[in-house]
């Protein structure tokens, strides 16, 4: 018996799912392969029906089995069929070696496929046809799968070691029924395979999937039985065809650029976030490197990379494709987003969130409650009402920065100073907007009426700065029940958010606290009653303010169809590089002063 692994040859099957990352894959057909050793050239053959084998075995990187970084998946649904080995291969999605195979399969490239193992049992005969010796492996264990560089023809194998043979059993002249009867079944395994062979072709030809020849091979099918099989097959898709010629079809063509570039830009953020779940298109490309994604670019495009370096692929996906740019881009506008989303509010959350069609000034208009009803007379006549109203404007303005990636960069696959600056970017946006709400509030500005938005007019001014206690609060809480609208009828604003800056914030929460009172007297009345927002760009005032979903007061906007900060990109000329637009259209106003109440501080 032999220890020694063997390795023969064969085609891999072109049977690629990019979703689930398998294919089916012929290992061996047993055909013989020539050998020489001390006693002289001979034919070895496998015995294909006594091959012993695990339900699950690993697929390897050319029989490397001295890394794990060379394992690219494992082998499973093991079976001899037909006088073949057959097997589904699954790549793991995790190692980087599995996923440039991939991505070689999805642009079509087929590999070889070649199985290691050891002989434990030999027999021999004589070709009556050719006089050559011929040594059987009529009991032999397949250890491994690989995928290899050169694949041979399905007909004949190629073992990439030599082979030892000076521990391989000597015939015993008692065996002589045993090789007659692996003779014969062999005789019938190659007929077998010719057979396989056709149906194959047959299936390449109509266009008819694997588990077709799968089941045509598993039922011993002949060549004729098959080609009837196939036509049948043929007529039914035919049918299933001319029945959905009046049904519109919708989904996602994954051969669309657009697609493409969005499913590598997720894939590259991935790698900025890993707690991103990519979806299902992204995932063959999470783990690529970004002159892999370069590479990709160009492939998809039909450029050739072979002999290109690094550098050399950057740079001409670069200059010949505007898919790669695109694709920094969306991660970009990925990592830029969710740091912006994290960013604190402040004054921001107490505003409603609008659109504007355009940079002219955005006018709202503001109508009073419907007119009181009157009696109607004796003679039945009702009297007309009207609804007064208001109008308050302001504008959307644009502002951006721009930052870049530098071909150096993209060649080293430096993504962490890239995502760097492109959260800062995202934190700087929300502030920006931060600011320039609360530069909006502390300015004070005048409304359509002449006067300022806090103004003793407006009933929504304390008559004293003061500090935040109960009645402090209780005062301003009646000023604004007090209010009234355009028709001087009452609207009784309801307060909910107590606004101050940090040095308020503990005043506040006292203010606030829910305490165990002893006597009636000492109930704090506002427990509970309102929310406490801080923005660090408030000092002594503070404010209280209604639920913006239910009166109108602070508003901001932002161009229609562009909402928060935008990316594009442009190839840099005077820059080495990509270069990144950050841009935001962005405005906002006070559109009425009623659900707003300040006190100046004490």
């Amino acid at each position: 018996m032999s220890d020694h692994i063997m390795i023969r040859r064969a085609q891999a099957a072109t049977s690629w799912n990019p979703e689930t990352w398998t294919f089916d894959v012929v290992r061996s057909t047993g055909a013989p392969v020539q050998r020489v050793d001390a006693r002289g050239a001979y034919d070895e053959l496998l015995a294909i029906e006594q091959a012993a084998f695990s339900r699950l075995c690993p697929l390897l990187d050319s029989h490397n089995r001295e890394s794990v970084d060379a394992v690219l998946g494992h082998v499973d649904n093991l079976r001899a069929v037909g006088g073949e080995l057959l097997g589904r291969a699954t790549l793991s999605r995790h190692n980087p070696r599995s996923q440039r195979i991939a991505a070689e399969l999805s642009d079509g490239r087929t590999f070889g496929v070649s199985i290691g193992y050891t002989v434990s049992k030999w027999s021999e005969r004589t070709d009556p046809a050719t006089g050559r010796c011929q040594r059987v492996a009529v009991a032999f264990t397949v250890l491994e799968t690989s995928l290899v560089a050169i694949p041979a023809d399905r007909h004949a194998g190629i073992r990439s070691m030599t082979t030892d043979t000076t521990q391989a059993a000597t015939p015993d002249t008692n065996q002589t029924a045993a090789v007659d009867r692996a003779a014969a079944t062999l005789d019938a395994a190659a007929s077998r395979a010719a057979v396989n062979g056709e149906i194959r072709a047959i299936a390449r030809t109509t266009g008819l999937a694997q588990d077709w020849i799968d089941g045509q091979i598993d039922r011993g099918a002949s060549v004729d039985q098959a080609r009837a099989a196939a036509l049948e097959a043929m007529q039914t898709r035919t049918a299933a065809a001319q029945g959905l010629r009046n049904q519109i079809l919708v989904g996602t063509d994954h051969n669309d650029p657009a697609a493409r570039v969005r499913a590598m830009g997720e894939a590259l953020f991935v790698r900025v976030d890993p707690s991103h779940k990519p979806g299902e298109q992204a995932r063959q490309y999470v783990g690529l490197t970004v002159p892999e994604l370069a590479r990709e670019c160009l492939r998809a495009r039909g450029e050739s990379t072979t002999g290109l370096s690094s550098a050399g692929i950057v740079e001409r996906s670069l200059q010949t494709t505007g898919d790669f740019p695109m694709i920094l881009a969306d991660t970009v506008g990925r990592t830029l987003r969710q740091a912006y989303d994290a960013a604190p509010a402040g004054v921001r959350q107490l505003g409603r969130q609008t659109t504007a069609k355009d940079f002219r000034a955005k006018h709202r208009i503001q109508l009073s409650g419907a007119p009181t009803l009157e009696p109607v007379n004796e003679h039945g006549e009702f009297k007309s009402g009207a609804l007064a109203e208001a109008q308050e404007s302001y504008s959307v303005s644009t502002f951006g920065r721009i930052i870049g990636f530098t071909r150096q960069a993209m060649v080293n696959d430096d993504l962490g100073a890239f995502s760097d600056i492109t959260r800062r970017m995202g934190v700087a946006a929300a502030a920006f907007e931060a600011n320039f709400l609360a530069a909006l509030l502390l300015s004070n500005p005048k409304m359509s009426d002449g006067k300022a938005l806090f103004h003793a007019d407006h009933g929504n001014l304390a008559a004293a700065g003061g500090a935040i206690t109960a009645d402090t609060l209780s005062a301003a809480r009646l000023a604004m029940r007090k209010q009234k609208g355009l028709n001087d009828e009452l609207i009784a604003v309801t307060p909910k958010y107590l606004v101050v800056g940090p040095d308020r914030e503990t005043e506040a929460e006292k203010a606030l606290a829910t305490i165990s009172p002893s006597a009636s007297a000492d109930v704090n009345p506002f427990a509970g009653k309102l929310e406490i927002v801080v923005d660090p760009r408030l000092s002594a005032a503070w404010f209280v303010v209604a639920d913006p979903a239910q009166i109108d007061g602070l508003e901001y906007a932002y161009l229609e169809g562009a909402i928060g900060p935008q990316v594009t990109s442009q190839v840099g000329f005077d820059v080495d590089g990509v270069r990144f637009r950050v841009r935001l259209d962005f405005g906002a106003g006070f559109v009425d002063w009623r659900g707003w109440h300040k006190n100046a501080g004490a």
